[in-house]
């Protein structure tokens, strides 16, 4: 079970790496998705979701009285586990095992994927099943802002999409002077502990981090597996580890085991008590609320 949860959250940040620096909205090209499929505008009232971030940000724009379908790991917001506990919204599988007939069968005038889902179970909806697929491959915080406009466009509710997007900018500009203001301080992310894997450069985690005002510990490009004595030897003035949602041991398991580590005592982070928790699915899912992540990383860095 902890193989399926931690290869879903590494899927969905290998759909989400890469830095770059928001745009202004009016700058984004919403008039393809990221397969080059012609976006077209229109009202949709039937709508299936097939990841948890695209849940995430149909909801942020009013949509989810329209939404037929999930994934099984869409939990956020909470009314859509309400929804899909009274049946409501049906359950269309997993994030890269979608059932291409569940689908079907709930008859969406728009579905909206991401690469992690497999291209060629878009390819099939597509061409198979003649249905209206949009598909996204968000590698940074400015493709999340053209994704959120372009499904806004693609639904009926660009205006809600714009607001949402101005609304991001605008915190992240703040995040941007608070950096400034902040002495930089050497970060570690830790993803999980049985094999380590740390995030790297060039990774979305990766740009949270700079954007909030830390630099990442480790200068290899990815996720990586690495050993406790590589961490005792960056010597992180911070460490942040991802829940353990969905993994066992409750919420704090990674938590618990760093602390508990004697051998993670002398690094600078432990001895000045900067070891803290930060929910796996707000970090891992390249959705708006990626910036109240950025946000929280850098409370951590003060």
């Amino acid at each position: 079970m902890k193989w399926k949860w931690l290869s879903s959250i590494l899927l969905l940040a290998l759909m989400f790496s890469l830095c770059s620096q928001p745009q202004e909205s009016s700058h984004f090209n919403t008039s393809l998705d990221d397969t080059r499929y012609p976006v077209v505008e229109g009202y949709r009232t039937r709508i299936v979701s097939l990841a948890p971030s695209i849940t995430e940000i149909l909801f942020a724009l009013g949509a989810g009285d329209r939404v037929v379908g999930v994934t099984e790991y869409c939990n956020y917001p909470p009314e859509v586990l309400k929804l899909k506990k009274e049946g409501k919204i049906q359950t269309i599988g997993g994030y890269s095992t979608v059932n291409v007939e569940k689908v079907v069968s709930l008859n969406p005038d728009i579905v909206i994927a991401t690469y992690g889902n497999g291209i060629e179970t878009i390819e099939t909806l597509r061409k198979t099943f003649k249905l209206y697929v949009i598909a996204f491959d968000p590698k940074n915080v400015s493709d999340v802002e053209r994704q959120i406009l372009t499904i806004g466009k693609a639904i009926g509710n660009y205006d809600e999409a714009e607001k949402l997007v101005e609304n991001m900018e605008k915190r992240l500009r703040k995040v941007e002077e608070e950096a400034k203001k902040i002495e930089k301080k050497k970060v570690v992310h830790i993803l999980w502990n049985d094999p380590i894997y740390v995030s790297g450069k060039e990774t979305f985690i990766d740009e949270a981090i700079t954007l909030a005002g830390g630099e990442n510990a480790f200068n290899f490009s990815g996720w990586k597996i690495v050993s406790i004595e590589d961490i005792i030897s960056a010597n992180p003035d911070v460490v942040i580890v991802n829940s353990g949602g969905g993994m066992g041991g409750g919420e704090d398991l990674l938590y618990k085991w760093f602390i508990g580590e004697k051998r993670f005592q002398a690094i600078n982070a432990t001895k000045n008590g900067k070891v803290f928790i930060i929910d796996a699915d707000l970090i891992s899912r390249p959705s708006y609320r990626i910036v109240d992540a950025i946000e929280q990383i850098q409370k951590f860095l003060r």
